[in-house]
């Protein structure tokens, strides 16, 4: 008699091959990074950008509105020209601040309206970089408008391949219960970094949207125009 099979082996195996997958899916596109070329992405960031900011849920964004970005580390698509020009709309830009214990804590990059190039930005921790404003606290990603977040792959559900810490996924859960409404997501990415299937364990976030320098990707039936 063949016996059943142990349920908490089984999800513990599924946990271990997604997990893997994962691993191999990272050290690919990592890879594919590290032979871009400046030029090449440069001209990339330039349409993300147009990109960026041709979609409805930032084209409306100025004065009392608040985004949140990053800041690119080398070989990710740069979220810098839209923040830029969100940031002369009048909008805030919150940039991550990133804990001791992995979590994700949010600062001011300056006042809104002020140039990038004001903004004064300092090393931080695994070759991170953030503001020297004082940060707000997790929880502020909660009050935001829309969230630009990095990432490694992504596909047409919404499921997104971070690098591993699991610092997005516990920023982006903070955001079902935010007040006034779910903030809109968008993840960036190059291209050739959309797949047709991304591994994903059950911890892991959706977002609402992928960006490319080739479009906007949005999962069926899970689209939310018009931010918050």
């Amino acid at each position: 008699m063949n016996p059943e099979p142990n349920a908490s082996a089984t999800a513990s195996g599924s946990a271990t091959a997604s997990g893997s997958a994962k691993q191999r899916m990272r050290r690919e596109v990592l890879d594919r990074r590290r032979h871009r070329t400046p030029a090449a992405a440069a001209v990339a960031d330039r349409s993300l950008t147009d990109v960026l900011l041709a979609a409805p849920e930032l084209a409306g964004l100025g004065p009392g509105t608040t985004v949140a970005g990053y800041v690119p580390l080398p070989g990710e698509p740069s979220p810098s020209g839209a923040l830029a020009e969100l940031s002369a709309a009048g909008a805030q830009v919150l940039l991550p601040v990133l804990l001791p214990s992995g979590d994700l804590d949010w600062a001011p990059a300056g006042p809104g309206g002020s140039a990038p190039g004001s903004w004064v930005l300092t090393a931080a921790r695994s070759g991170t970089s953030r503001p020297v404003s004082a940060p707000r606290g997790p929880a502020a990603i909660g009050g935001v408008d829309a969230v630009l977040v990095p990432g490694v792959a992504g596909d047409s559900g919404g499921r997104r391949l971070g690098r591993g810490g699991g610092s997005y996924d516990r920023a982006l859960s903070r955001l079902d219960s935010a007040v006034g409404g779910r903030p809109w997501t968008c993840l960036l990415l190059w291209p050739d970094e959309v797949v047709a299937r991304v591994p994903a364990e059950a911890h892991d976030r959706c977002v609402d949207a992928l960006a490319t320098a080739a479009g906007i990707t949005r999962p069926a039936g899970g689209a939310r125009v018009g931010g918050r």
